[in-house]
């Protein structure tokens, strides 16, 4: 098969068009301002100015990319599973719905840098890191997972060496992200969106009329059936993969960077119900795809042979692109996937890096360093985070399973965790056996990919929501534990003494609010310069008040209670 020669040319403008538009953002910020001692926050947050224009399609890129809009049709065109299994399109919007009531406006009124920062406050900085290992794992693999598959995917429609595509692909991704962190990743992932939208419409009435294809009216119930069929012995295993997607994809750093960088609270929380809406949107086009293939006679077209009987049902949408399209049409169409995928990719490797630079260097490891020692870490750290991605993509074959584990730990470990930290007062002993206890049930199930069989007999076997369970479960034990070992400390029950890990629960535990005596100094504080950076806040607070913030040791004798709401 020779190289698609107007294929390859269009996914050659496509990257020259992301990347001109990643090097204006980068440059259209710098041009307007900034001190240097808000470059690292730029990076992160894109100085938290994000408008609701840019960071609504910014939202909605969270979760649609290269992954989505390709899994979505393939869900559908699977014989098997159908629409009535693909739950990604519900579960991501209901998802983005509940993170804004539950978590936009309270983190943004914060102002947190990431999604780690609450957790690591009220746990500790130890604890926080282990934290990032589900969240790094998440980000990681699935960074890989979408840049494999756009190599699998360019490898087939335009005969494009793998390796070349995804390390090209990667390449791009990490210089804007580079030069220009969340600024330019956002305004990417509005032109990105665009290119999905116009590009995957575009197709649908060439498709739809191409003479190969049956009425999918028809095939919905009969032949295909693309529409799907409910088997009740699965219904246990929907229900768990269901509250997976809504709860699950809340605590990712790809969304709340979206939200810490939001212009204000209510415009994060906004943000969040656009995003839903868009996620169902643009799940519409690749949902036709799937049943436009499933109601291909391939035997008609140019297509040698059938999808599922060569195991490419994951490359429906792009095949359909190809086959059922005309050249200039298809040629638009492949240029809309890549831009999707690259959506994913470089918010990933943006999120991993972040969290690393900020929760595992600059608060674990080197509280002392300085913003531009901060900023050349962030930098290190996106190199690294992509080239690991780059080197995961060609060397692993199970690099989406690898990715739907990691989503499976954020959603048993870290939900109930960041849930907890925002609404109740756990501690550092409650953490860890809850994550012990989760990480636990969870592996009791099994991988059947890696060959990890259950060695936890659950009721009914693989159609029990062992996962619902396992994260149940885990907050369960956090709650329970974190207020039994709570009240234990207060009264005294326990000597001060014991509290080996420092979460000073004798004097109520640590906390992220300021407690202090002196009217003079409560006027002094609360006039302070609004714009200080954070990290700058909390050490001229530590300075004056005698307290650590993380570790939680300030004056148990102090009254007034007050904190600072940075908006």
């Amino acid at each position: 098969m020779a190289i698609n020669v107007p294929g390859l040319v269009s996914i050659i403008v496509f990257y020259l068009v992301i990347l001109a538009i990643g090097i204006w953002a980068a440059w259209y910020k710098r041009r307007r301002g900034g001190s240097p001692d808000e470059n690292n926050e730029r990076i992160m947050v894109g100085g938290r100015d994000i408008g609701l224009f840019v960071g609504s399609f910014t939202m909605t890129a969270t979760w649609v990319g290269g992954g989505y809009i390709n899994g979505t049709a393939e869900s559908v065109y699977t014989p098997g599973l159908g629409l009535l299994w693909t739950q990604a399109p519900f579960g991501y919007s209901v998802s983005l719905i509940l993170g804004g009531f539950l978590f936009a406006k309270q983190m943004r009124k914060q102002g947190y840098v990431t999604m780690l920062d609450p957790l690591q406050r009220k746990l500790g900085k130890r604890m926080g890191g282990i934290l990032y290992l589900p969240a790094l794992m998440g980000e990681l693999f699935w960074s890989a997972a979408v840049l494999s598959a756009l190599g699998g995917t360019l490898a087939v429609i335009i005969d494009l060496d793998t390796e070349i595509s995804v390390i090209v692909s990667a390449c791009i991704a990490v210089f804007y992200t580079l030069i220009g962190g969340l600024y330019s990743v956002a305004y990417t992932d509005v032109v990105q969106l665009i290119c999905i939208f116009i590009g995957l419409w575009l197709s649908i009435p060439f498709a739809f009329t191409n003479p190969a294809v049956s009425d999918i009216g028809t095939t919905a119930v009969n032949g295909p059936n693309w529409l799907g069929s409910w088997d009740s012995t699965q219904t246990g295993t929907w229900i768990d993969s269901a509250l997976l997607l809504i709860f699950g994809g809340i605590p990712w750093q790809v969304y709340f960077q979206r939200v810490l960088a939001s212009d204000s609270a209510k415009h994060a929380q906004i943000m969040s119900f656009i995003a839903s809406a868009g996620c169902i949107i643009m799940a519409i086009p690749s949902v036709l795809i799937g049943a436009i293939g499933a109601s291909t006679d391939w035997n008609a077209t140019a297509y040698d042979g059938d999808p599922i009987a060569k195991s490419q049902e994951g490359l429906i949408l792009p095949i359909v692109l190809q086959y059922l399209t005309p050249v200039a049409v298809s040629v638009i169409g492949l240029g809309a996937v890549a831009a999707a995928v690259m959506s994913s990719a470089d918010s990933s490797i943006l999120s991993a890096s972040s969290m690393f630079t900020r929760n595992v260097y600059n608060l674990a490891i080197r509280q002392s360093a300085s913003k531009r020692e901060l900023i050349w870490v962030m930098r290190a750290a996106v190199l690294c985070v992509g080239a690991v991605a780059t080197v995961l993509a060609l060397t692993i074959n199970s690099v989406y399973e690898l990715w739907f584990l990691s989503s499976d730990f954020v959603y048993v470990i870290l939900f109930p965790q960041l849930l907890s930290v925002i609404y109740l007062d756990p501690n550092t002993y409650g953490s860890i056996l809850a994550l012990t206890v989760g990480l636990i049930l969870r592996l009791g199930g099994g991988e059947e990919t890696f060959g990890l069989k259950p060695f936890i007999p659950y009721p009914g076997g693989a159609n029990f929501p062992y996962k619902t369970f396992s994260m149940v479960v885990s907050a369960a034990t956090l709650i329970l534990v974190s207020y039994g070992v709570k009240y234990l400390f207060e009264s005294g029950k326990v000597p001060a003494k014991y509290d080996f890990l420092r979460c000073n629960l004798a004097n109520g535990g640590r906390t992220i609010k300021l407690k202090v005596d002196d009217e003079s100094k409560i006027n002094a504080f609360e006039n302070s310069d609004a714009h200080m950076s954070e990290d700058a806040f909390e050490t001229k607070i530590e300075a004056e008040f005698g307290m650590n913030l993380h570790e939680g040791q300030g004056n148990p004798s102090f009254e007034t209670e007050i904190e600072r709401t940075k908006l």
